[in-house]
């Protein structure tokens, strides 16, 4: 699933390519793409409207219309936003097709369905999309202090990945860069929340600003499936620089022990067992 840095990438593009457009047309094909209201309604709501910027919502891609409503866009598992020209092939699993007065589409495909697509009335958020509104801390858009994270992390009794992939404890993040962040910052994935000290958090903080931004430079990270690609069907570039995520085996970059993989949650999680306490 593309987590925070990937749809970030995703939004920034999708501000320059798509904002200031007009919306002349929408094709709805898909049978579970839209969930929240009828097909028909999705396209009455958008015909007409012009996109004035993107935004994200930990991982929903929000694009504002000139009503101030969100066009708002999940991805899930392996959801995809591809520009694209009229006269271009569609890929097979393209469930929902934008075309825009200036020309140009935007195409929504999704192999596994899992994704949506839906417009809300963002001071409505509680009633009609009570998971955007529930969104907790977006470490990207959102700063805190040291004392807020401690208090954030000291008043649960959690393990850490637990607590770092709760959507409503902390937007944005999954399974790939929680293992990432865990390993930059020397903590085990199953360590209690409660229990690290003013140092580790200090750690913790520094690694979750450094692994986001440098994995948004990187233009996210696309796994072997080459699921996630950007608005032009490129891949991401960051599993080149992932530390210890799906490299179990292999020789830990600072301390040189084995990569362990376990499960947990009933995913697999990657860890070094030397370095990360």
């Amino acid at each position: 699933m593309p987590e925070l840095p990937e749809v970030e990438t995703i939004r920034r593009e999708l501000d320059r390519e798509v904002a200031g457009k007009k919306i002349a047309s929408v094709e709805v094909t898909g049978t579970r793409t839209v969930r929240r209201g009828t097909k028909k309604q999705l396209v009455d709501r958008l015909v007409g409207h012009t996109i004035k910027g993107a935004r994200r919502k930990g991982k929903y891609l929000c694009l504002v219309l000139d009503d101030g409503g969100w066009l708002v866009i999940h991805l899930r598992m392996s959801g995809q936003l591809l520009k694209a020209a009229p006269k271009d092939p569609k890929p097979k699993h393209t469930h929902v097709v934008v075309t825009f007065a200036q020309g140009g589409q935007l195409r929504f495909v999704d192999p596994r369905t899992f994704g949506e697509v839906f417009v809300v009335d963002p001071a409505r958020l509680v009633e009609d999309a009570p998971d955007l509104a529930e969104l907790g801390w977006d470490p990207l858009e959102e700063g805190i202090t040291l004392p807020s994270l401690a208090q954030l992390l000291l008043s649960r009794r959690m393990q850490l990945k637990a607590l770092l992939s709760d959507q409503k404890i902390v937007a944005g993040l999954g399974n790939i860069y929680t293992d990432e962040i865990l390993h930059a910052a020397g903590l085990r994935y199953d360590r209690q929340s409660n229990t690290l000290t003013s140092q580790e958090i200090r750690r913790l903080s520094r690694a979750i600003l450094e692994v986001l931004h440098d994995a948004i430079a990187a233009r996210g990270s696309s796994l072997a499936d080459e699921q996630y690609v950007d608005l032009s069907g490129r891949p991401g570039t960051y599993q080149l620089q992932h530390q210890v995520h799906a490299r179990d085996g292999k020789a830990c970059p600072r301390c040189r022990a084995t990569i362990e993989k376990a499960k947990y949650q009933g995913r697999s999680t990657y860890y070094c067992p030397s370095c990360q306490v």
